[in-house]
């Protein structure tokens, strides 16, 4: 038996979104009553909310998000405790806890101020030896419960990006997973030909945990 716990941000009406993104907007497009039928219309950018940076969405790459493997989006997850740190260094420690081909996960504790410029503008950022280290380690994906890996220019983008490495941003309830050790991270895109793509993120853990 496993239980499984939500990361993902629902997505609502005017949501906030990073500072020069299209706005969000969900409304309902007919109703029970009046039409027989309720339908809601949803018009998104592909970067709000919770959400999968293909490499597209900042290089060359030639890969849109429906065209990458399936395998790319699950794997088993390791959970970086990372609250507090403003640039977020590369530790000894992490060399041994980060397994090959695995889903790393950042908890910066930032989606408790969602919403806010600074959340957006001010996000903790990991160093370019971590991200090496990250490619080295030929993880699957990255996520964050901030807005973003890194700043302009934005280095980490790149270096995850030219070695086929997804990032994941504004996961919440990060904090559901502390002191579990074994968990599988599943975070599928839509079958969209878009460079990146919103997603539904769950972590699937043991129940005996």
């Amino acid at each position: 038996m496993k239980r499984y716990i939500d990361l993902t941000r629902t997505i609502v009406d005017e949501q906030a979104v990073y500072p020069g993104d299209d706005a969000t907007s969900l409304k309902r497009s007919r109703n029970l009553s009046i039409d027989g039928f309720n339908n809601h219309r949803l018009q998104i950018s592909m970067h709000s909310g919770t959400h999968i940076d293909g490499p597209m969405h900042m290089s060359d790459s030639p890969l849109y998000i429906d065209q990458m493997p399936l395998e790319k989006f699950v794997g088993s997850g390791v959970l970086l405790d990372v609250r507090g740190q403003n640039e977020i260094l590369l530790r000894e420690e992490y060399v041994d806890r980060i397994a090959e081909r695995s889903i790393v996960l950042f908890w910066t504790g930032r989606d408790e101020i969602f919403g806010n410029r600074e959340y957006f503008v001010e996000n903790p950022f990991i160093t370019e030896d971590f991200a090496k280290l990250l490619v080295e380690k030929k993880v699957k994906a990255v996520g964050f419960d901030s807005s973003s890996p890194d700043r302009y220019p934005y280095p980490v983008h790149g270096i995850l990006f030219s070695n086929g490495v997804l990032i994941i941003e504004n996961l919440t309830n990060l904090a559901s997973l502390q002191g579990v050790v074994n968990f599988e991270v599943l975070t599928l895109p839509l079958k969209i030909h878009a460079d990146s793509s919103i997603a539904r993120v769950i972590a699937a853990v043991q129940e005996n945990e």
